[in-house]
């Protein structure tokens, strides 16, 4: 229907006044769908050129690497590519079901089940396992998905401020010990970099009859042994009922799992409408899936040179007077505050060969606007070098630092 027809519809109206992306486009700072046209890997082309990446969430750098990428290609080979079918009924792969069975291992937990993306895991898990009278709790920084998957449930939804763990108490004491709770909360805070106190939650949940269940899409790859997660770093495993993971960071790949007792996946299996509505996840993903966890468990050294990029990185920003927060991985924010001043720094760096993230409210509280940098095993010292040189330049230029 043409705009001039619609003028009286009162769903369209908010369509038709929607001004904020043209206005940042008018100044010429419009940092988003940024057309990448190379693998994603250090350095990428963006519009023609060559630039740092400090903007992905590869954390093992291998979302290029060979042995992953013939995975792919075999698997495609083998199964096509895709299953045409819901993992309910006609959209099990014996590869699915292979994956389940590897993620089992390393979270070391019962049992897996896959969903196609990390959003859905949140989504499908939160709104089965939550009824109505029951509650759900969770941290005011936890992904958006977990908010939805919260808001789609039939519970009430409480939230806590952020890590404030007399904040959550606070919240669960008044509820009835005899109704149903759950707590979620990620691991690593995707805006922050900083890590849950999970020691304190499991405490406070165990002492009110909740279960925990962690997001663990930024830890995977990155904390734990072996990089098990943020649950195995903190000797977690046994006390932490539900585990959930994606694999689109660390495991170069696209898709998400929730990791439990063998009962909570079987009662997932046939009560999440995100799973069995959804079409099943690529036999390539899940090859890729495979592979990354091979590759990680055989090559330690990267995550070592992932932590030795990150302490280069942290150390350098502070150094130049740059507000990190409380980090303590390899996201760092870049605290701006303005969000025009952090639309400007984000296309100043891209002219300077920066990659990097620019984040701006409603996405961070109002004059919480930050730039997110994160880093990769397979960055260099001479690129976080140059990185650094470039980021004081833009810096001192918009009056950051």
């Amino acid at each position: 229907m043409p705009a001039a027809q619609d003028e009286g519809l009162p769903l369209l109206s908010k369509v038709r006044n929607y001004q904020d992306s043209k206005r940042v486009r008018a100044l010429g700072l419009y940092p988003y769908f940024r057309p990448i046209s190379s693998a994603q890997d250090t350095e990428v082309i963006v519009n023609g050129k060559k630039v740092l990446m400090l903007g992905s969430n590869s954390y093992l750098g291998l979302t290029n690497h060979p042995e992953i990428k013939t995975a792919v290609k075999k698997a495609v080979d083998k199964y096509g590519s895709g299953c045409a079918g819901s993992r309910f009924l006609n959209g099990t792969l014996d590869i699915h079901i292979q994956l389940e069975e590897e993620l089992a291992k390393l979270t070391r937990k019962p049992a897996v089940l896959l969903y196609s993306t990390g959003f859905q895991t949140n989504l499908g898990v939160i709104s089965a396992l939550v009824g109505r009278k029951e509650y759900v709790i969770a941290d005011k920084d936890d992904h958006a998905s977990i908010v939805d998957g919260c808001m789609l449930s039939g519970g009430e939804f409480l939230r806590f401020p952020h890590n404030d763990m007399a904040g959550l108490e606070k919240r669960i004491e008044p509820l009835d010990p005899a109704i149903g709770k759950l707590i979620v909360v990620d691991g690593v805070f995707s805006m922050g970099g900083d890590i849950a106190p999970l020691p304190k939650i499991v405490e406070i949940a165990e002492k009110y009859r909740a279960v925990v269940m962690v997001d663990d899409a930024h830890g995977l790859g990155v904390l734990g042994e072996n990089g098990t997660g943020t649950v195995s770093h903190f000797g977690m495993t046994d006390r932490v009922h539900l585990i959930m993971g994606t694999f689109s960071k660390s495991l170069a790949s696209l898709g998400g799992f929730i990791a439990s007792d063998a009962d909570t996946i079987e009662f997932l299996r046939h009560n999440s409408r995100a799973l069995i509505f959804s079409a099943s996840m690529t036999p390539g993903n899940a090859a890729a899936v495979l592979a990354a966890l091979k590759i990680m468990a055989r090559e330690p050294e990267r995550r070592e040179a992932l932590w030795r990029n990150t302490r280069m990185m942290r150390d350098g920003l502070k150094g130049l007077g740059f507000d990190t927060g409380v980090s303590e991985t390899p996201i760092i924010p870049i605290h701006t505050g303005d969000a025009l001043r952090t639309l400007k720094m984000a296309m100043r760096l891209q002219e300077e060969g920066l990659f990097v993230n620019p984040v701006v409210p409603p996405a961070v509280p109002p004059n919480g606007a930050l730039t997110r940098v994160s880093l990769m095993a397979s960055h260099t010292e001479a690129q976080i070098s140059f990185a650094l040189e470039k980021l004081q330049k833009v810096g001192k230029e918009l009056g950051i630092i």
